[in-house]
């Protein structure tokens, strides 16, 4: 792991001259497949909407403006971020602006719902201490009316049922259905009534529909472990029963370190100087992190999906796409014969019927060459992440860090202008600008300006989680005085400075900026969960500066880390500015065109005990020594289209499952058209799956019963060692 970090970060300070720095994550492989997550940011407690031909999803945005995100799409898989229910709160308490000390983080606006209805859109949230918000707009681009409705209603799911009665359900456990008045100025008094009592193991997070006449209730648990569950009833007001409808689907990704903070510890996100520790990590257990909480639609061809929140490390939650089956009449994730799971890749929405009846052939039918060919055209990503601060107007993937004084800010010669204001540290610092960070990896450069810095101003490139961190020029001149190291550089000097909250670590630098500005570079690796900063005084030669830092999630602000572009003073007065340009971000990783090993003879390695599968003379798939390099260790990749495979044995058999697919069922044929048919999982860096479009599961063999490969897994476990979980490794000289 260690020579892996060494090697990526070699290449990111050389100026990352192979990597496309134009390309972003995107869902859609460019084949009629999808991978997930939709976003490789954080997108928490989707809700989706289908009006017609579009889709809209709505999220969290918590204590950053403008708030309440929607997305729009024409296939579920592509996304653009295309409104924003408010630009500011309009609370005038100083919490929601970071004012005398308050904050709202992790207590702002959450878990929305976004419903149409008498021709216009609604979007209904909850803000800690105000209680119920709605905004309504006849345009989903808006101007959007807020209407303050109050009450205890919170993670709510809202209905508006055939006779014109609007219904909210909300609560955890004990779960309650109340009359909204229809102009939205607040609950019906005395309409509360419970619907689902505490004992049938339902949580929170609801989001209900009415289906050909029955209710269905679609919410979360986390107790004592994550799982989404469907109730359903023939009345709004019920009885229910319940099933779980999905649990346990991880992708292989377990629960990053949560953030601990001393008890009693005031403010309660933490001081410089505040003892942070994080939490162990169980990399075995599902906890709370897999699919759960979010909403369900019926696509334009029929087909049935849900968008669900997946916690993916220090990143923070985002939004996965799983096909649904109705069984029974229940809306069960995943696919016929692996109910409660759902593949990483599959069909897109109106490309799965006509993929999926071609799969069992060696070649795709017309149909679906020319569905492959029209998604590939239309493959973009949600948002455009880099800024050069020439426009008019801030990207709509930015946001404030709460309320920002807007008097204090401006886009000015083609740069963002922030005047440091009284702080003592980054997490107060008002007119912090951020936006997500984006995985699995990616890098972050933006140019600082100097020039109109003040005594005991502080600003730069930081991290706004808790703990926080940051790289930036101090303004401290006596400090600098004080150096002993003379520099003979032409130049003002200044002090550079990387800070640690975890550590309360510090390291300076001094140096001499010429022109007046800096680069500065966030290094984020976030599938490992960490980052480190480095630096530049020419816009080439990069240097690092502190060390690899851990990251973690937390349950004080309810988000994953944030770029941030900061500038505060630290004398208790108003200070000069800082200016910032070509904000970049590069993605090594984006580019995911090589990650089948088309082409390539490689050996199949099973993660859970490195040891590399082998066509056993005996007909059977085995595994053998990890040394093992031989002629029947070496596979290669038949191209059925469209992200379907066959494999084939560099001796000629090919890979074909007989009967069930229990353990020794997966064996060989020397016939072409009789091999199995898989859909290629994509787990990056190597790490594949494959899954039978027969039988809807998974190639695995057991790290613990010596059974040879079977075709009966369900899934992968958060470890990606239950030995279904696989990685290629190239032959080279084949």
């Amino acid at each position: 792991m260690r020579r892996l970090i060494l090697i990526f970060n070699l290449l990111l300070l050389s100026g990352l001259s192979s990597v496309a720095t134009a390309q972003s994550w995107t869902a859609d492989n460019g084949n009629g497949t999808f991978t997930n997550p939709l976003f490789y940011d954080e997108f928490s407690d989707p809700d989706i909407l289908r009006v017609g031909d579009d889709y809209y999803l709505a999220g969290t945005t918590m204590h950053a403006v403008p708030g309440l995100v929607i997305l729009h799409s024409k296939d579920l898989v592509n996304w653009e971020n295309i409104s924003y229910c408010f630009d500011r709160f309009d609370f005038p308490e100083d919490r929601f602006a970071l004012k005398n000390h308050e904050e709202i983080y992790g207590q702002g606006i959450w878990a929305p719902c976004i419903r149409y209805a008498n021709g216009q859109f609604y979007v209904f949230s909850n803000v800690n201490g105000k209680g119920l918000q709605c905004y309504t707009a006849k345009d989903i681009h808006g101007p959007w009316e807020h209407h303050n409705m109050k009450g205890n209603i919170y993670d709510l799911g809202v209905l508006f049922d055939d006779d014109g009665k609007v219904y909210a359900i909300h609560g955890y456990g004990t779960v309650k259905c109340t009359e909204l008045k229809p102009d939205m100025s607040g609950p019906v008094e005395g309409t509360e009534r419970v619907i689902i009592p505490e004992g049938n193991g339902v949580g929170e997070g609801h989001h209900m529909y009415k289906i050909d006449g029955t209710y269905y209730l679609i919410s979360t648990d986390y107790r004592p472990n994550g799982r989404t569950l469907c109730s359903r009833s023939k009345s709004i007001w019920g009885p229910y029963e319940t099933r779980v409808i999905t649990a346990d689907e991880t992708y292989g990704y377990h629960a990053a370190s949560l953030t601990q903070v001393p008890r009693g510890t005031q403010p309660r996100i933490g001081t410089d100087g505040t003892k942070f520790g994080l939490g162990p990590v169980d990399k075995d257990a599902t906890a709370c992190t897999n699919a759960h909480q979010g909403g369900i639609v019926q696509a334009t061809d029929g087909s049935w999906w849900a968008l669900f929140m997946m916690d993916f490390h220090s990143i923070g939650r985002t939004v996965c796409l799983m096909p649904m089956t109705w069984k029974d009449g229940w809306p069960m994730v995943g696919l016929e014969g692996n109910l409660g799971r759902a593949p990483r890749t599959w069909f897109k929405p109106g490309t799965s019927a006509a993929l999926a009846a071609s799969s069992a052939s060696s070649a795709s039918s017309s149909v679906s060459q020319d569905a492959a060919k029209t998604q590939s055209s239309t493959a973009h990503a949600p948002y455009q992440r880099s800024d050069n601060f020439d426009g008019r107007k801030l990207g709509r993937i930015w946001q404030w860090n709460h309320n920002p004084d807007d008097g204090k800010w401006s886009l000015r010669g083609g740069r963002l202008r922030i005047t440091a204001q009284p702080a003592e540290q980054l997490m107060w610092a008002r007119n912090t600008l951020t936006q997500r960070v984006i995985g699995p990896k990616s890098i972050v450069t933006v140019e600082l300006s100097t020039k109109g810095l003040k005594e005991g101003d502080v600003c730069g490139l930081g991290n706004i989680n808790v703990p926080c961190s940051w790289v930036g020029v101090v303004k401290e001149n006596k400090k600098i005085r004080n150096l002993e190291n003379k520099s003979k550089e032409k130049g003002e000097q200044y002090l550079l400075r990387c800070f640690e909250q975890l550590t309360n670590d510090t390291v300076d630098v001094r140096l001499s900026l010429p022109k007046g500005k800096i680069w500065l570079r966030s290094i984020g690796d976030y599938d490992n969960d960490q980052a480190q900063y480095a630096y530049s005084v020419d816009g080439h030669n990069f240097t690092t500066i502190g060390r690899m830092m851990p990251l973690s999630y937390q349950l004080i602000s309810f988000q994953g880390s944030r770029h941030a572009l900061f500038a505060f003073n630290v004398t208790g007065k108003q200070g000069g500015y800082a200016e910032f340009d070509n904000f970049t971000v590069e993605e090594p990783c984006a580019d995911r065109s090589q990650n089948i090993p088309y082409g390539k003879t490689f050996r199949i390695i099973n993660k859970a005990t490195g040891r590399p599968a082998v066509c056993d003379p005996h007909g059977l798939l085995y595994d053998t020594q990890a040394a093992d390099k031989s002629p029947r260790t070496q596979f290669r990749i038949i191209d059925k289209s469209n992200g379907k495979v066959a494999l084939q044995c560099v001796d000629g058999r090919y890979i074909k499952v007989y009967g069930e697919g229990l353990a020794g069922d997966v064996r060989f044929t020397d016939k072409a058209d009789e091999a199995e048919t898989f859909l290629w999982q994509d787990y990056l860096n190597r790490d594949f799956m494959l899954f039978s479009l027969r039988n809807h599961r998974y190639i695995g063999k057991s790290p613990t019963t010596g059974s040879p490969y079977s075709m009966d897994y369900t899934g992968a476990d958060p470890a990606r060692r239950n030995g279904s979980v696989l990685r290629w490794e190239e032959v080279k000289g084949e």
